[in-house]
């Protein structure tokens, strides 16, 4: 369920920050490329807002698993849904400016708040998981899959082959639903424009309102 409803908001953010702004906020490895094909042929400004926008995922990251760590150092048990409720209210507050501004917004700059939006998620759900859900890293999430289906093909039934099945069901849901949210954030943003994030906020505090006691 987690890996599910995160990648599917995480697939949405993505999609519809595309749709908007031309800059994807969830895939660091394509804009780590792209602003290095940039930087080749001395284009630094639009390089450096690619890399601004890694950098902001780096930030996020930081930042959810800092918060993490202070909410252990005081045994809070609600801090992952504290993260992940921070998450969605940055998503909100996006969302409502976007739809409210009366001028065009700093691409670059929304498209940066929307990438430190999923660091923290993925952070989040890294820590929430031990590790064995990346929300927003398709291309490891991939990557899995396939060593997973050879390591199936290479045992026999038991435990170890009821084990792989598991982190196959894992992987593939992630990537099913990294894409539905994908294709409802381009729909959700041709339909709503900035309201979408908002929309895509609620599944997270649907998920974390009943851990915040």
């Amino acid at each position: 369920m987690l890996a599910s409803i995160l990648a599917f908001v995480a697939g949405g953010v993505n999609s519809a920050g595309y749709m908007a702004y031309h800059y994807f906020s969830a895939n660091m490895t394509g804009n780590v490329s792209l602003a290095s094909e940039l930087l080749a042929v001395f284009r630094f400004d639009a390089a450096l807002a690619f890399l601004t926008v890694v950098v902001m995922f780096i930030v996020g990251a930081f930042l959810a698993s800092f918060l993490i760590e202070v909410g252990k150092r005081q045994r809070r048990s609600n801090i992952y849904a504290l993260t992940l409720i921070v998450e969605a209210t940055l998503l909100i507050l996006i969302g409502l400016a976007a739809a409210l501004s009366t001028q065009p917004l700093n691409g670059v700059l929304v498209v940066g708040l929307l990438s430190l939006t999923m660091g923290i998620q993925n952070a989040a759900s890294t820590r929430i998981s031990g590790s064995r859900v990346r929300t927003t890293h398709v291309s490891g999430v991939a990557t899995d899959l396939g060593v997973g289906l050879a390591m199936l093909l290479g045992v026999g039934a038991g435990a170890e082959k009821s084990a792989i099945v598991l982190r196959l069901k894992l992987h593939l849901a992630t990537i099913v639903f990294f894409a539905l949210g994908g294709v409802l954030g381009v729909l959700g943003h041709q339909q709503l424009g900035g309201v979408s994030f908002c929309v895509f906020a609620m599944p997270l505090i649907i998920l974390s309102v009943r851990y915040l006691r």
